[in-house]
């Protein structure tokens, strides 16, 4: 699965970027979650940004999912909230 998609800062008690997934995909992902969530909906998956590949849980949010982004990610990409990702 591939897609773009704006980062997003959550201005949460623990801080953090995330790509949110787009709706069509997301709707994909609901189906499989039953099968493969371990908790709270949330889905494990390795992803490949910017040459990095690493694993991590897509999270629900508001009938989406949103892809956590680590810190040397953005970092190396040069990424800000609102960059296309």
């Amino acid at each position: 699965m591939q897609f773009t998609a704006h980062l997003i800062y959550w201005r949460g008690p623990a801080p953090h970027y995330f790509l949110p997934v787009p709706g069509h995909l997301a709707a994909e992902l609901k189906e499989a979650a039953n099968l493969v969530s371990y908790g709270w909906g949330m889905i494990p998956v390795t992803v490949t940004l910017e040459g990095w590949r690493y694993d991590t849980s897509l999270f629900p949010r508001q009938g989406g999912y949103l892809l956590p982004v680590r810190a040397e990610v953005r970092r190396a990409a040069g990424w800000t909230e609102g960059d296309e990702g």
